[in-house]
């Protein structure tokens, strides 16, 4: 069995050196780190906790990975939904579920997460968006260690499943439902940010609209950030005959800046947030239901624990006109 002082000796370190990297101490040189930890792998060395941990019965734990937005209780709102549904359909399903957020393993390297998760008796993971500057997260799925079931997100292999909604026909959808009842051609697209799959497929969508109505879209980023959506509002609101929001919360921000300003633009969002029903104005938006998907999600991890292969489980969603709570279309 190999032990940490053969792992410090194929390292060439200190046994003391080991356990810092095992234990994610800072201070240790990135050099030293990828040592320590190519030695890890290339033994195959267990700690000890962790094969108490996978010799236990409570082995095969399901992990939810997510990330909580603390700018605002609106996106809050979505990652509650998500957890409310992984963790109903995990106690039907009989599965012990763990939830694991952002700021926990946004400074491991995917050799610490991979040691972190097996110490956890973690097996399969539900990962609700993957960055595209995310590369440790990108990693750890395709070494394919865990089961995994990616949300909003399209990537699929032996291991992987995805579950989202159809991002880009829903944003062509419910821009295009707002905007032939207008006659205006200059819109302006405040999109999320750069690094989501949800925002390139909602662009795409746009766009596809946007060459189908003959329509000049004005495309700005304002990160999902009701506050920096009100600032593009203010800088351009008169500049343009409608709005388009990647999101509810950014539509949100754009109808108080029209507020402000005293005019009005036809206006749409995207995500059907409680919010949205109180904003003073007749909006479309997208609805989607995050507990269902969520717990679709779980479902399709079962089933990849199962033995069964990854693959991509498109979800409904439903389009609606919303004003003060009320579904009108």
């Amino acid at each position: 069995m190999v032990s940490i002082k053969d792992v410090a000796k194929h390292a060439g370190v200190a046994i003391s050196t080991v356990s810092k990297v095992l234990n994610g101490y800072p201070n240790i040189s990135e050099n030293t780190r990828k040592k320590v930890n190519q030695a890890v792998e290339e033994l195959n060395y267990i700690p000890n906790c962790v094969a108490a941990a996978l010799s236990s019965k409570q082995a095969g734990r399901v992990a939810l990975m997510i990330d909580l937005n603390v700018q605002t209780q609106a996106t809050d709102e979505i990652a509650m939904r998500y957890i409310f549904g992984a963790i109903t359909k995990a106690m039907e399903l009989n599965l012990d579920v763990t939830t694991i957020f952002g700021f926990m393993f946004q400074h491991k390297t995917t050799e610490e997460l991979i040691r972190y998760l097996k110490s956890h008796s973690i097996t399969g993971i539900i990962i609700y968006g993957v960055a595209e500057n995310n590369l440790m997260l990108k990693d750890l799925i395709a070494r394919e260690t865990f089961k995994c079931v990616v949300v909003d997100d399209e990537l699929t292999g032996k291991d992987t499943s995805s579950v989202s909604i159809n991002q880009k026909k829903a944003q062509y959808e419910v821009a295009k439902k707002m905007l032939e009842s207008f006659p205006g051609k200059r819109v302006l697209y405040i999109c999320g940010d750069d690094n989501s799959y949800v925002t390139v497929e909602r662009l795409k969508g746009i766009q596809c609209l946007a060459k189908e109505m003959d329509l000049e879209i004005i495309v700005k980023r304002a990160d999902f950030s009701a506050l920096k959506s009100c600032e593009l509002v203010r800088q351009m609101g008169k500049e343009v005959d409608a709005i388009v929001c990647a999101s509810d919360l950014m539509a949100l921000g754009a109808k108080n800046a029209l507020l402000e300003m005293g005019i009005e633009r036809p206006l749409c969002g995207f995500d059907g947030i409680s919010l949205m029903g109180y904003a003073g104005q007749e909006m479309y938006t997208i609805r989607q239901n995050f507990s269902e998907i969520s717990a679709r999600a779980m479902e399709e991890l079962q089933r990849l624990m199962s033995g069964k292969e990854g693959r991509n489980v498109e979800m409904n969603y439903t389009l609606l006109q919303m004003n003060c709570n009320t579904v009108i279309y």
